[in-house]
């Protein structure tokens, strides 16, 4: 038997290492049209590759992609990320756990992953084939082939694994064989807001905020950090990933809502009547847990006197206060991808997809994985364990 596995990324290694695992005697290719293997492994993480997150309950796991949900939990009884760190392990990859629960190779680098996987290839015989690109491909009375340069060559079975897309038409030549495709739009993307001030605190992290969109309910929670061009860290990131969709609709034109400390009114305003005993100015007894800078600019933003004692704050003056921490409302005028990590909502519809096998329904011996699929996750290593996951289960099904 002959496998074909288009696209050399993440996923692709995977199900070029398990279909070859479970049939030895099969002939597996990779085709990967850049010179370059395993870009997006080589950059993720700041090039230490977050390889996968420590969560180990499967139903918990699925709470962490926005698209490909109930997909992923059928995926995940048959290699989780528990399978995840044990395949690594097993081939000389240690991985640690950070404070976050993101993990990452013991050695820092994702060289470690690239080199595994490569040579795990090497070892087993995955043919690896650079700089072809694949045209097309057919499917005829159940016969699957390739189109490369001017060569059309029958592959008994075929693994696409050609990641995400940012334009549709990137997906065209998987239209010809009539693959339903959901229109491709960004996640995971960090918000500009050029006209609002509070991008001269760059730098700041406000560590447990509470974010969401204005006409929406739903809100994110973590660190968010102020840069130069707006908003980004954890919490902003999980915000655009859940809320793409909506977001591309607004042509990225929207007022996003900030609870600085992720309190209740009920407790802010615990805190604010046990301050108002105090002589200390409102600057110098931040009782919030904020940056002095930070502090000083919602003051400031509130019309609020920083030097004033909170003995000496009036009831309206602290239902202002009240009102800018836990409702403070921005203005964005656009995005920015975030880092060199692009991923995308859409790709190739789940609806045609078996989750088990990865299997299309329509076309026998045709697999799809990684993130040309209609999956993607929140940063923290979601991404990656999905491409394993979906690679491991293509490659696996391929080789029967």
């Amino acid at each position: 038997m002959n496998i074909a596995i288009i696209g050399g990324g993440a996923a692709g290694f995977m199900a070029a290492i398990t279909a070859k695992s479970y049939s030895p005697t099969s002939e597996v290719f990779i085709f990967e049209k850049n010179s370059k293997l395993l870009s997006k492994v080589k950059v993720s993480g700041g090039g230490r590759c977050n390889v996968t997150h420590a969560c180990f309950n499967n139903s918990t796991l699925t709470t962490f992609y926005p698209r490909g949900s109930k997909f992923l939990k059928k995926a995940f009884v048959h290699f989780s990320t528990v399978d995840t760190v044990n395949w690594f392990q097993n081939r000389g990859v240690e991985l640690k756990t950070e404070s976050d629960n993101r993990m990452f190779p013991s050695s820092n680098t994702s060289q470690s992953i690239i080199d595994c996987l490569i040579k795990e290839c090497e070892k087993i015989g995955v043919q690896i084939k650079i700089k072809q690109e694949i045209n097309a491909i057919y499917s005829n009375d159940n016969q699957l082939s390739i189109q490369i340069a001017d060569h059309k060559i029958k592959y008994e079975k075929i693994i696409i694994a050609t990641g995400g897309a940012n334009h549709k038409n990137k997906y065209d030549w998987l239209k010809k064989i009539d693959i339903k495709i959901v229109p491709p739009i960004p996640s995971l993307f960090t918000f500009n807001m050029p006209s609002e001030t509070i991008n001269s605190l760059m730098g700041i992290v406000a560590s447990n905020t509470s974010v969401r969109i204005q006409g929406t309910k739903q809100s994110q929670e973590g660190p968010l950090l102020i840069t130069h061009w707006g908003f980004s860290g954890p919490a902003i990131l999980k915000l655009s990933a859940f809320q793409a969709i909506h977001l591309s609709k607004c042509n990225y034109n929207f007022k996003v809502h900030i609870n600085w400390c992720n309190f209740s009114e009920s407790e802010y305003l615990k805190i604010i009547a046990e301050e108002r005993n105090s002589r200390r100015n409102i600057y110098n007894k931040n009782p919030f847990n904020l940056s002095n800078r930070l502090w000083e600019f919602l003051l400031q933003k509130a019309s609020i006197n920083k030097f004033k004692s909170w003995d000496q704050v009036s009831k309206k003056e602290c239902n202002k206060i009240l009102n800018i921490l836990l409702n403070d409302e921005y203005q964005v005028n656009g995005k920015t991808t975030f880092k060199e990590e692009f991923v995308t909502c859409g790709g190739v519809s789940l609806e045609e997809i078996n989750p088990n096998t990865m299997e299309h329904k329509r076309i026998p011996n045709l697999f799809f994985c990684g993130e040309v699929l209609n999956i993607d996750g929140v940063t923290g290593g979601f991404n990656f364990q999905s491409a394993w996951t979906t690679g491991f289960l293509a490659g696996k099904n391929s080789a029967i």
